[in-house]
């Protein structure tokens, strides 16, 4: 067979594959594809995530189709000859359409993220957390739920400052409501990562990270532990809910009532703290 001939039947092979991962990954299962909608910022987030699989997805099926194709085609036989074939000096035009390829890819993506960054498109606030004062802020920040996320090993509680300081281990937020995370940590660092709503944020001790988030429907979400925080960090989750406005409201009056009595022996509300030596010395 001429080298022409396995040229075509390999880009013939790749499209056939190349096709056929778009239409499953892509277009059938991309709905699926973490972290889901539930807030505006986790929207953005799997809109980047699914256009950078399908960017992708072309080039794992080159490799592929190129180990498929050359492990069936250019095997040695049982009985044939084991010396090396004719030397192979480069191919100017593969190489030139190799760079041209891959510097389109990395420029078009680097262009895609500045211009997304640049706009602000979907950014309320939500990171990883830039302390006390984020760059990055809704509209209305200065009327946003205010909940303290506190980390230690191995939980997580929560503190809502505008229901008297009252600390829970459950976290439930109102939906359509711009809510205020302030992350710190009792000991070691940590870092809250609440999947569903694309909030990530270090938990630092004596350090107070700021992330906002606005939730567009009720539902539940994954919380974790994202830094290796020590023997149980495997275990360090829980579950958050959205739930309606009144539902919210019962709920944190009946948190009140039900901590009223630990709510006096806290300390006062602070956005830091730091663990009990350094606080004694």
């Amino acid at each position: 067979m001429s080298e022409r001939s396995h040229l075509r039947n390999f880009l013939l092979l790749w499209l056939g594959l190349t096709v056929v991962l778009e239409v499953v990954v892509v277009v059938i299962l991309g709905h699926d594809i973490p972290p889901g909608s539930m807030t505006n910022d986790t929207r953005a987030q799997h809109d980047v995530i699914v256009t950078l699989t399908a960017i992708a997805l072309p080039v794992l099926a080159m490799v592929w189709t190129y180990l498929a194709y050359a492990a069936v085609n250019f095997r040695a036989s049982a009985d044939g000859p084991l010396e090396d074939g004719a030397p192979d000096r480069g191919n100017a035009r593969l190489q030139i359409a190799w760079v041209a390829v891959t510097a389109c890819m990395v420029l078009g993506l680097a262009a895609y993220g500045s211009i997304d960054l640049l706009s602000g498109a979907g950014s309320s606030g939500v990171g990883s957390g830039e302390g006390p004062n984020p760059l990055a802020k809704p509209a209305n920040a200065g009327k946003a739920l205010q909940v303290q996320v506190i980390a230690q090993q191995w939980v997580w509680t929560f503190r809502y400052p505008a229901y008297g300081g009252v600390e829970t281990p459950m976290l439930e937020i109102p939906v359509g409501t711009d809510v205020e995370f302030h992350v710190t940590s009792l000991d070691v660092v940590h870092s809250f990562w609440a999947i569903e709503l694309g909030v990530k944020a270090d938990a630092v001790p004596g350090a107070d990270n700021v992330a906002f988030v606005t939730a567009d429907r009720t539902g539940s979400f994954q919380v974790r532990c994202n830094e290796l925080c020590g023997l149980w960090h495997g275990h360090m989750n829980t579950t958050g809910h959205v739930v309606g406005a009144s539902v919210f409201k019962q709920w944190i009056g009946g948190q009140e009532s039900k901590y009223a009595g630990v709510t006096k022996q806290l300390p006062p509300y602070s956005t830091t703290y730091y663990p009990q030596p350094i606080r004694n010395g």
